[in-house]
């Protein structure tokens, strides 16, 4: 516990540091549920295993895309820590080969066609972007939703030995990727 306090005195210290205190209150306090719970969505296709590690926001009466997740702007697709992806093998995300390690994703939104960022940068807060480490950007595909989705999540859909869908829903958003071997 003391070890715990220090870390946020010191975090709360630090003007520099973009990370939010909200952080440091329930890490003083575990009884306390996360605002954006950790989540993980896995699959495995024939031998090839990919991992997603991310924390799930909810919309809580807020207006999320076009409002909380702009048009325009690179999203760290998830809230807190950025987003990790971890796969066993080289893997065709759309027609970006992502190679077996991990790596983390963002999405851009727009009102015409989300894109799927593969970064190569590991470890950063989710609003820590950088452009120069991306490994490539696909374009995603569009799916109505029958009903809004009060949590966001990712998972994996119509799952083969050669193939899988990889899902982003929030709100009354659902975009997808193809996922190939």
């Amino acid at each position: 516990m003391f070890l715990r306090s220090l870390a946020c005195t010191l975090l709360l210290a630090s003007s520099t540091l973009a990370v939010p205190t909200l952080g440091c209150a329930q890490m003083a306090d575990s009884s306390k549920p996360l605002a954006s719970p950790a989540a993980t969505a896995s699959v495995a296709m024939g031998d090839a295993k990919i991992t997603i590690a991310y924390n799930s926001p909810s919309v809580r009466g807020r207006k999320i895309v076009g409002g909380l997740v702009p048009y325009g702007k690179v999203w760290r697709t998830g809230a807190n820590p950025a987003t990790t992806l971890t796969t066993s093998s080289d893997l065709h995300f759309g027609n970006l080969l992502v190679p077996a390690g991990t790596h983390t994703i963002y999405t851009y939104p727009s009102e015409k066609q989300w894109l799927l960022i593969i970064n190569k940068q590991t470890g950063q807060w989710g609003t820590e972007y950088d452009v120069t480490k991306d490994l490539g950007r696909v374009p995603m595909t569009a799916k109505p939703m029958s009903s809004p989705q009060e949590v966001m999540s990712i998972s994996f859909e119509n799952t083969t030995a050669t193939s899988t869908e990889l899902h982003v829903r929030w709100e009354k958003t659902d975009e997808f990727v193809k996922i190939t071997k």
